[in-house]
Parts: structure tokens; sequence; C-alpha cells
């Protein structure tokens, strides 16, 4: 079929399933927004910020487990994109990023062309697990193919893109490429690790399952809940794993809690973590203490890690045939008591309780925002000092409704990656916690929530500071303060200004009741809670 590269590549993206695009246009992509107009299938959410359209790409993947598209120009188009896409790389999240070039024969000659800049493939790759450069016209639909397989197997993480203008311009005759049923590109665990772990934890006196966004990530929350209650084992999940299993099921402890379980457990096994602390050290385990990991990526488990059993796989495939060793071992052959096995959790969820109500106002707020969302809901938190809390204190009862910006910890990524995620969710509830300093990195975003009707309810806590920064001066610089104090707008007024309805409240109840009346109109909301200096939870989120 005689087709331009701009038509080839919507079609292809529709054959691969893509129903929804985020993005900017620029003249470098005017003959794909072109060939979106015309085709007419996909879903086009222009944002106001190429920052913005590549975070909710990534909201949209993490919360529904699929693709997330993005599509910007090159140059500072993509590099506005580029602190979204380490986030995604951050927190292995499937992000397509389309970038646009400048035309094929400038490409690394340095002449000045509109939205140059030197080495933009490598730029790409150090965000990306993979990506390419489009020469021709009929190259398209491969290119775009591979990428989707790339995103599909081994571990997610964003992939890339690049066309050059005169490439989504030109015709040729392009033959699309035929999505067939794909094949299966989970790793399949070695049988023998498989054999060698099952007997490690059949043996284990004081086993401890720890999980990471990696079990989410397969979709494996029903296969480690089934390892857990055969060997049985509590689960402690990490700030991404949070969700991995229902914080109401008897195993379920926050990392919080596995500072209870954790250093006399005698097997741990890791799932879809990369088992590291703050410092870039290994999780502390006992001395002895036999390590499991499983995760899709082998370098997961390289060093400084040292684990007993290293099992390179999907995660869900991989703890489905887990439970079918353990049952082959016969059950609690170590003899273990599971009447105590589940006193002890009792007793470090409950330590843990006590640990984190010492630290107000930020627990009652959680308790507060918990109570008006549903279990479904969505909560996306974004650095600030209630959201903080989060990590070890907040109860999600089902997967993917826990998203974070992981290790990266990017500010202004609340808002973007909550519109993300509701336009892939539009029926659930989706609450963006934000601090006043973060928030004011995409609070342009309000304008793509009004104009495409997104119903995210955001709360942004305003203590006109960044609270974090300002602390750290007065306790460890002598209250040496610089640059740590914001003049910020009237939030109310400024989304009435964009047309959405907003409200500003005092008090954990307060915000309960907004929240409950915001999520029930699933209209865009902004809700301000004003807040004066809170007191610091870092030692408990280690």
């Amino acid at each position: 079929m005689r087709m331009t590269g701009g038509d080839a590549l919507v079609r292809q993206l529709r054959l691969e399933g893509v129903t929804t695009i985020f993005g900017v246009p620029g003249v470098q992509l005017d003959h794909a927004t072109d060939a979106l107009a015309r085709f007419g299938e996909i879903r086009y959410v222009m944002t106001r910020h190429e920052q913005g359209a590549a975070y909710m790409a990534d909201g949209y993947a993490r919360s529904s487990g699929e693709v997330g598209v993005c599509m910007v120009v090159p140059g500072p188009g993509l590099l506005n994109a580029m602190a979204a896409l380490a986030t995604a790389y951050s927190c292995s999240s499937p992000v397509l990023c389309i970038s646009g070039q400048i035309p094929s024969d400038m490409i690394g000659r340095g002449y000045g062309i509109l939205h140059e800049i030197p080495g933009q493939s490598d730029l790409l790759g150090s965000v990306t697990k993979w990506h390419r450069l489009a020469r021709r016209p009929a190259d398209i639909p491969a290119l775009v193919h591979e990428a989707f397989r790339q995103l599909r197997g081994g571990r997610p993480r964003p992939v890339a893109l690049e066309i050059p203008p005169d490439v989504l311009g030109a015709s040729d005759d392009i033959e699309l490429v035929t999505v067939p049923e794909p094949d299966d590109p989970r790793v399949v665990p070695d049988p023998a690790l498989v054999r060698r772990a099952a007997g490690l934890l059949a043996r284990a006196e004081r086993p401890v399952i720890y999980t990471g966004w990696g079990v989410q990530n397969a979709n494996a929350g029903e296969e480690l809940r089934a390892v857990a209650e055969a060997v049985p084992a509590p689960v402690v999940m990490s700030r991404t794993g949070l969700g991995s299993l229902p914080d109401r099921h008897p195993l379920a402890a926050s990392k919080l809690a596995g500072r209870q379980l954790m250093p006399d457990a005698d097997v741990v096994l890791a799932v879809g973590s990369r088992f590291m602390g703050f410092g870039g050290k290994p999780l502390p385990v006992a001395a002895g203490a036999a390590v499991i990991q499983i995760d899709a990526d082998p370098a997961s488990m390289g060093p400084p890690r040292a684990p007993r059993v290293a099992l390179h796989g999907d995660a869900k495939l991989t703890l489905a045939a887990l439970h079918a060793a353990l049952g082959a071992t016969g059950p609690d052959r170590s003899g273990r008591d599971r009447d105590a096995l589940a006193a002890a959790v009792t007793r470090a969820r409950g330590w843990a309780d006590d640990q984190v109500r010492e630290v107000e106002p930020q627990y009652g707020f959680l308790r507060a925002i918990r109570s008006a969302l549903p279990d479904d809901g969505i909560l996306v938190s974004e650095l600030t000092q209630v959201s903080y809390l989060v990590r070890v204190a907040f109860p999600f009862h089902l997967p993917r409704t826990n998203i974070t910006p992981g290790y990266q910890g990017t500010l202004g990524y609340g808002l973007p990656t909550a519109l993300g995620a509701k336009v892939a969710n539009p029926g659930r509830a989706v609450v963006s916690l934000n601090g006043d300093g973060g928030f004011g990195w995409c609070l342009q975003e309000l304008a793509t929530a009004r104009k495409y009707g997104i119903g995210v309810v955001s709360v942004v806590f305003n203590d006109s500071a960044y609270g974090n920064v300002r602390r750290t001066q007065r306790d460890q610089f002598a209250e040496r303060y610089l640059g740590t104090d914001l003049v910020n707008p009237d939030f109310v007024a400024l989304a009435g200004a964009f047309g959405l309805a907003a409200s500003r409240v005092e008090g954990p109840d307060a915000l309960a009741d907004a929240l409950r009346k915001a999520i029930a109109a699933d209209e865009p909301t902004l809700i301000e809670v004003p807040v004066g200096e809170m007191p610091d939870a870092w030692h408990l989120l280690g």
C-alpha cells in the first residue's frame, strides 16, 4: 500500500493495540499528527508540556499494564520529556516514546537546524532499554513492531523510536507488519533452580518473602499469595511493592513491619525487587541467611548482591513453578507453626502501627484519604511529607493502585502521572498527593485535565516551602536558609481560573469529606490543604 511514513506509523501503532497517545505537536511531527487526525482511531491527548506527556504515558502504563505512548518533538521537546522517561525507566514502566528528529541529511552535522542537539540518540539510550532511528518510511512498521516486542519481553522499561520529518512525510510502497497471536515473551525459569529454591523454603524455619513492583508488573499477585500461604511466610512489601498482596491478608506486612521480621529470617525470597537499600547496598539479612531472588532482569540479581539462588524468570511463571515445586516437597516439612507465624506478623504490624501513629499530622491525613478512597482507587504519591509516610503506612488492597516515582524521586510527576492513570482507568477514582513545591513543576497540566474532563482529584499540601530541604538547613546547617521559601499562587483561585472545581480545607476530617465529594463528582478537582512544618518521618522509611 502506498502511504506516507506518518500513515505507516499511525496504522502500525493501531495494529499493535494503541488507543491513546499523549503528546505536544510540532513542525517535525506534522505528518504524524496529520495522519492521526485523518485516521481517527487513536485518541490524541495534547498536553501543555512534553514532561507532562511522558509522565501521562507512564501513569497510563503502570496503572493498566498496557503500553503508554508519548510523542514529542526533538531537541528541547525530548529533553523536556527526559525526567519522565528516567522515572519510567527506574520504575520498570512500559512506555514508548516517539521522538521527532531533524532532517535525515542534517543529523550529526552541527548546522544549527531547528531543535538540533548533538547525540540525541545517545541521550535516548540513557533512559531506554532499546531505541532506533528510522531511516526510510518502509522501515517504520517493522521498527514499531520490534519496539512492542521489546516492551512485552523481559523487564518492562521505556523504548524509543526517532523519526526524521522527511521520513514521516515521504511516500512509499509500505507493508504493515501483521500482528499475530504473539509468542509468549516471558522468561521461563530453570526448573533445577526452582527445585533448589523450593527446597530451601521447605527447610526454612523463619522464611520471609520480600516484594517489589515486579510482582505487579507481571500480574503475579495470585501466585505470590499461593506461595506465601504454602510456605507459609510473611510478605514484606517495599514502597513500590505495596499492593502485591492485599493489606488485609494476614501475611501482608509493610517494609517498616519487616524490620521486625527480616532480621531473624533464615531464608529470604525476593521477588521483582532490586533488593537494594538507600545507600547503594543490598538489604541487610541475618548472617548465614539464604537469599533467593526472582527477577526478569539478571542485572538486578548481580553484584553487590550475592543470592544463594538467582532465578531469572518472569515473576508470574516463576512463582507458579515454585508453588508446584513446594507441593512436591510436602506441606510444612520444617514443622512451622502457622498460628505462631500469624501472631508474629500481627505483632510486627502492631509495632509498625505504633511507630507511624506518632507521625502527625501525616498519619491522620493518610487515614482520612484511605477512608475516602475506594478499594480500587489509585493513589499517586508525589514527593511531599504526607506522601513519604505512604510508603509504610497506607493500606493498599489491590494491585496497580500504588504509583510512586521510585528511586528517581522526580518532583512534579504527581499530577500528570495521575492524569495518565485516569485516562487508562476512567471508571476508577484517581487521587494525586502533592506538596506545593512539586505541584509547581507541572501545574499547567490543570489545563489538560479541564480540556479533556479528566477527573483526577489533586490534593496540594501547602506549607509555602521545600519542606525537606528547609528542615535539613535548620538541623544540619545552623538555620542558614537558602532557596527554600516559596511564593505560591492562590491554588484555589488558580484552579478556578482553569475552570476546575476547587476548595481549601483544614484538617483530616475536612479533607476526607472533600475527597468523598470530589470522587463522587468525578470531575477535575483541586483541594488545597494549608499545613505547617511537619515532623520528619525518614527514620521510618529506610
